[in-house]
């Protein structure tokens, strides 16, 4: 993969971002919605792991499809105050920890603490 420069607004924390798996190109968001960009798996904390399990056969499937022709979806993450937190793609996520890759194309939203918590219950 190739590293690309990115200038990131200065709230945000710093870290290598890698070019997308499979080519597709990353957006800026023109209207303040989601932006699209390629994350550190280590960067992006999964609270809801701890009571919910993948399908071992999913993962499977998608391990061989992201092998083949890359993540086709994003997962969702949701930025707050420079932290990201998964909560959707534990499939991905977990087929993309599985095949050793060390980032993930992801669609960040940025939100509140009071967000955060409304995900939480």
């Amino acid at each position: 993969m190739a590293n690309l420069p990115l200038h990131l607004p200065t709230n945000f924390r710093s870290f290598s971002i890698a070019a997308s798996s499979n080519g597709v190109s990353f957006n800026t968001p023109k209207s303040g919605g989601p932006l699209i960009l390629e994350l550190p798996l280590d960067k992006i904390r999964r609270p809801l792991m701890r009571t919910r399990s993948n399908d071992p056969e999913k993962v499977k499937d998608l391990m061989e499809s992201i092998r083949e022709i890359g993540l086709q979806v994003p997962i969702d993450v949701l930025e707050v105050d420079g932290v990201y937190y998964g909560f959707s793609g534990c499939h991905r996520y977990e087929a993309h920890q599985r095949l050793g890759l060390p980032t993930i194309r992801c669609k960040i939203r940025r939100g509140t603490k009071e967000t955060l918590r409304h995900h939480m219950r």
